[in-house]
């Protein structure tokens, strides 16, 4: 068995040695263990340390393209690279290398499919309070969403076998983090959190620039998957929401009508009216947006079997030319 430890980099020449360093490299039930670097567009010497540290595997960007492309293409290099599980952890050596053998064990066990590491937030003394009671409220949001139980929801820390990653399709621009929840919690996947804690980083984040920053791209991410995978629920909810605030002002008219007072009042049954053919078209536009969701389902199967399909080829591929080297010899 086969684990491969992906590290996306941008600019993490200062603590990227550390970092691959202590990645262990002898597991109990894995053969081998290989570091995977995806250099996301750096401008230092990020690509000099992985190469000096020993990273086994690396791939670079051309340019700078943001976490979530960064770690899709980790993904797909891993699967490539024939990884029966992939590990993720960033390369600012904030989470412990030496959890990973806790991290996967579910995933040797086969009683999960991804796991995350839960930082336990609520511990670590530099986290502000605030950031604490924002990653709680988060991460409870994302379980709401998602319908899976993880305890930090955000966490980069994640382990997943072979058929989730070919099973995980991250489209989002800003971070996989949530996305990836949210599909796994709607293909069904197995999912357990894992207590692995988190060490003190010195440098800022470089995926956003301030909290508020953070709370609204991760806020729109969350929103935009989730009607993504279930359209016909969020519109149903928001067109019933305008179909109900267009009653009120119909039954006022009404009411006042009834007793004697209707004249003068015939702008709260255009009001009315109005709000509840909004509402109507929000429904219909939430049953095309989820016939158009069970074409991207078809899409994304197709996908699925085209990436399962390569990767049969790459093996055979191997397998023959290796044949053919020892039947030279």
């Amino acid at each position: 068995m086969k684990l491969i430890v992906q590290i996306p980099c941008f600019n993490e020449e200062a603590t990227l040695k550390q970092t691959i360093q202590e990645i262990p490299r002898v597991i109990k039930g894995i053969d081998s263990v290989e570091v995977l670097v995806i250099d996301d567009g750096s401008s230092d010497r990020t690509l000099e340390v992985a190469r000096q540290a020993g990273a086994d595997h690396i791939i670079c960007h051309t340019r700078n393209k943001g976490l979530a492309a960064t770690f899709t293409t980790g993904l797909m290099e891993s699967l490539r690279l024939e990884a029966d599980i992939i590990v993720n952890t960033d390369g600012d050596n904030q989470y412990p290398g030496n959890k990973i053998p806790e991290l996967i064990q579910p995933i040797i066990e086969g009683s999960a499919d991804i796991t995350v590491g839960d930082r336990e937030t609520r511990k670590l003394q530099h986290f502000s309070k605030t950031k604490r009671i924002l990653q709680k409220l988060g991460s409870w949001g994302v379980r709401k969403l998602s319908g899976v139980e993880v305890a930090d929801a955000v966490s980069g820390f994640r382990a997943l076998s072979k058929d989730a990653a070919i099973n995980i399709n991250i489209v989002s621009k800003f971070s996989y983090t949530i996305e990836m929840l949210i599909q796994a919690g709607e293909k069904k996947l197995a999912i357990q959190s894992v207590v692995t804690g988190s060490k003190k980083t010195d440098r800022s984040s470089r995926l956003f620039k301030s909290v508020p920053q953070f709370l609204f791209l991760s806020g729109v991410t969350a929103v935009r998957v989730y009607t993504m995978y279930r359209p016909l629920r969020v519109f149903s909810k928001l067109g019933l929401f305008f179909i109900l605030v267009g009653i009120v002002p119909i039954g006022r008219f009404l009411f006042l009508y009834l007793n004697g007072d209707g004249d003068g009042h015939i702008q709260s049954i255009i009001i009315g009216s109005i709000l509840i053919v909004i509402g109507c078209f929000v429904v219909i536009a939430g049953v095309l947006a989820d016939l158009i969701g069970f074409n991207r389902k078809l899409l994304e199967q197709i996908l699925i079997l085209e990436r399962k399909r390569s990767l049969t080829m790459d093996f055979k591929e191997k397998y023959h030319d290796k044949k053919n080297e020892e039947n030279d010899d």
